[in-house]
């Protein structure tokens, strides 16, 4: 009985380290490839082409009837090559899958005899296999002609996620740079060259894959479909005239069906605050920084005021709190939705439009605030605790203004103003600029000085991280016009604006 005990034992502890030790086997997925290959004017099987893949397989030749078959070949994406003397070589594109035969065809046409083809196009950039690798990336490859034919290119690029292919006729460059990439994809690309004599002539294929989540430290908005819709990006490391390329490592991140705009983040929380129209009302919403699981923050008072678009909240108190208005009082609530609380009523019933901290006071909020038509504004610093006006950086002028922004010790204060004083019904504001108050010191404001151009707005105006300088959008004054977003610095006031996004506006900086 003990023996049987003692076998049994041992059967089981066997199994189990057969079973742990299948479980750290790598199982290599493997499928095939079989094809034909024939003349492309007669029709006639070729006998002995041979047969090669990138990534390198095995190396087969075709029978007396042109066909043939690579075996064992492990999973992936290949490009097939088949080469015959007097041929010019033939190139296919096929994905080997587990336990399936790929079928591919090649017609081959006779080499030209006084004109040879292309060489094969050699990809440089980006190498294959390369990760983590922007969301623009710049193709680069090389070829050549043996009569120094005039030689056209195509790109092909597949998303290996949605297998969309895009073909883009390069032409004569033998660089071409690609924009608004997905994130976390694998890509493959192949340079097609023609010289119009030969036929077309393909490189073999080559694969990169994006990276996870890229360090965008900007947000702003562009107008899609009809909607507001939040993005970031990045700034270029490359420098063409003296300028750097804008418009780097764009991002959507809502919805083009969706209105979201005033993107806020919170790089303590690493999450994005952001208005979104829902229900008929205005509400706050958080979103990670890649856009996922999107919450809604407010409900029991919406965000409101004198036009949506005009109203501006913030993150507080080390990003615990957000800060935003409803009408003439100013509410907080905590950056999971809870502890809603009332913290600061104006005290003429002026209407909050905008509000913003400084890192260092949890007492202090600077206000924007204004009538009901927009006008008649002010904008001052405020103690919570007493409630109680503290500075008076503007009041008593004519026109719009807004844009506010405040220094981390509370000792600089940002805003724009149209300097024209203009006021109407439409609200159109004709030269906006931007201001730079700095509390306690005599001979304020300085207007901060830009490229602007007389009937062009600047606006929306935010230090950097650093408050070493200011990120601003600039648009023309006529309906219609095309906003962008520049950044300045202030002790290179004499070099030109950077332009950073095009066709955007309204832009956070962390």
């Amino acid at each position: 009985m003990m023996k049987k005990y003692i076998t049994l034992f041992l059967v089981s502890f066997f199994l189990l380290i057969l079973s742990c030790s299948e479980d750290t086997l790598d199982v290599v997925l493997k499928g095939s490839i079989s094809g034909k290959v024939t003349d492309k004017i007669t029709g006639a099987a070729l006998e002995n082409v041979k047969i090669t893949t990138n990534p390198a397989s095995t190396t087969v030749f075709t029978d007396s009837v042109g066909r043939f078959r690579l075996n064992d070949v492990i999973v992936d994406d290949y490009s097939v090559q088949a080469e015959l003397n007097g041929y010019a070589a033939g190139f296919e594109s096929t994905t080997v899958t587990e336990a399936v035969t790929a079928v591919v065809a090649f017609e081959l046409s006779l080499a030209n005899s006084d004109n040879n083809p292309p060489s094969v196009p050699i990809l440089v950039s980006p190498e294959d296999g390369a990760e983590e690798l922007p969301l623009e990336v710049q193709f680069i490859w090389q070829a050549s002609d043996p009569e120094n034919d005039e030689l056209t290119y195509t790109l092909n690029l597949r998303n290996g996620s949605t297998d969309e292919m895009q073909e883009i006729v390069v032409g004569q460059d033998t660089t071409y740079t690609v924009s608004n990439l997905q994130l976390a994809t694998k890509y493959f690309w192949q340079i097609t060259v023609t010289d119009d004599t030969n036929d077309p002539v393909s490189s073999l294929i080559s694969e990169f894959k994006t990276l996870t989540l890229p360090n965008n430290p900007y947000l702003f908005v562009k107008e899609k479909s009809g909607n507001l819709v939040i993005y970031s990006g990045a700034k270029s490391d490359t420098v063409t005239g003296g300028n750097t390329i804008p418009d780097f490592n764009v991002l959507q991140l809502t919805s083009e069906n969706l209105n979201s705009f005033r993107p806020k983040k919170s790089n303590i929380l690493n999450k994005i605050a952001f208005l979104r129209n829902s229900g008929g009302n205005t509400h706050i919403f958080t979103m990670n920084f890649d856009g996922t699981d999107v919450r809604k923050i407010t409900g029991q008072k919406p965000v409101a005021g004198f036009r949506t678009e005009e109203l501006e909240f913030t993150w507080a108190q080390n990003d615990s709190k957000i800060y935003y208005p409803h009408f003439d009082k100013l509410y907080s609530i905590n950056s999971d939705g809870s502890g809603f609380k009332l913290e600061y009523t104006t005290s003429d019933g002026a209407f909050i439009s905008e509000v913003a901290v400084p890192e260092f006071d949890d007492n202090l909020v600077l206000l924007k605030t204004n009538s009901s038509n927009g006008y008649n504004v002010r904008i001052y610093t405020a103690t919570l605790e007493p409630d109680s006006e503290e500075t008076i950086i503007l009041e008593n002028v004519l026109g719009a203004a807004g844009g506010i922004d405040i220094s981390a010790n509370a000792d600089k204060v940002l805003y724009t103003r149209d300097i024209d004083g203009a006021q109407n019904s439409s609200y159109k504001i004709f030269n906006s600029r931007i201001f730079l108050y700095t509390i306690g010191q005599p001979d304020q404001p300085v207007e901060f000085e830009t490229d602007v151009l007389i009937g062009e707005n600047n606006l929306d105006a935010k230090f950097s991280p650093s408050e070493g300088g200011v990120i601003f959008t600039r648009v023309k004054n006529n309906f219609g016009a095309i906003p962008a977003i520049y950044s300045q610095f202030f002790d290179q006031q004499a070099q030109d604006d950077q332009l950073l996004f095009t066709n955007s506006f309204m832009p956070d900086w962390e």
